[in-house]
């Protein structure tokens, strides 16, 4: 089994001692272990040990999707919701990759395509007014279509469209319901919207959207898993649908996804 490690160098304790001693423990187990620096290291792996936050897993969850490589998340960063495993954690990932036993769970991903680009996101892609420079805009005005009908003409400082992943992010923050994981759905969510009727919608993951402004010309950005990817500024229409691609994250057995819930966001209390 190929085994690559992709680690958050910001982190000072992922340096270059500690990857030896994770590429030790596989290699004495038959693994072969690689540092996975790049798109070309990736594409060869089996699995990806990823050491870091919920932006490390960001970062080369669109390769790892691609090209079928598993991943395992262990947390060193704040949340770490999208990681099964913490700090202190560690050796029990490394046994579960060295026993080659193990389920996984498949996580939709976003497909975007706006001029004649495609972008990948497994948490959101947010369609937002320029907050910078000459370019700043203020509210915008956003018209949105489900499968060919109109939902709404969004006066707002943008929309987002969620993955059930990514439901648990900035949608949530937003105002967003949470969808469980194994829902085969999307989630459109305002940005502070200029209206008394505007709210979430729900909606099948077989459904395409389009988006695109009306009236006025403002710049926008499309940011995706967090990363602005293009800058927007005409009326061309941004087109969403669920990826043919998922990601693949090696599961535990007995995690709990409410119980992630309540330890990782503490929404409620037990």
């Amino acid at each position: 089994m190929k085994v690559g490690i992709y680690r958050n160098y910001k982190y000072t304790a992922l340096n270059d001692e500690y990857f030896k001693r994770i590429s030790s423990v596989l290699d004495s187990c038959g693994c072969e272990c690689l540092e996975a620096e790049n798109t070309d290291v990736i594409k060869s792996l089996d699995v990806l040990l990823v050491l870091g936050g919920d932006g490390t897993i960001l970062a080369v969850a669109k390769e790892c999707a691609v090209y079928g490589v598993k991943i395992v998340g262990v947390n060193f960063g704040h949340m770490g919701f999208l990681t099964d495993f913490e700090e202190n954690q560690l050796d029990d990932a490394l046994k579960i990759i060295a026993k080659g036993d193990f389920e996984t769970v498949k996580r939709s991903m976003l497909s975007i395509e706006y001029g004649g680009k495609v972008h990948y996101a497994l948490n959101e892609v947010v369609i937002q007014r320029c907050t910078t420079g000459n370019a700043f805009s203020n509210t915008v005005n956003l018209h949105a279509e489900i499968d060919g009908l109109t939902v709404d003409n969004f006066s707002s400082d943008g929309l987002i469209i969620s993955t059930p992943t990514g439901s648990t992010a900035y949608s949530l923050s937003a105002g967003g319901s949470i969808l469980t994981p194994n829902l085969e759905a999307l989630i459109m969510t305002p940005i502070c919207p200029h209206s008394l009727h505007s709210r979430p919608i729900v909606f099948s993951d077989k459904s395409v959207v389009r988006i695109n402004q009306t009236e006025k010309n403002c710049t926008l950005n499309l940011i995706v898993d967090g990363r602005v990817v293009e800058t927007l500024n005409g009326f061309d229409v941004i087109t969403v649908r669920k990826a043919e691609y998922c990601c693949q994250f090696i599961s535990v057995d007995g995690n709990n996804f409410f119980d992630k819930l309540f330890i990782k966001l503490n929404i409620w209390s037990k």
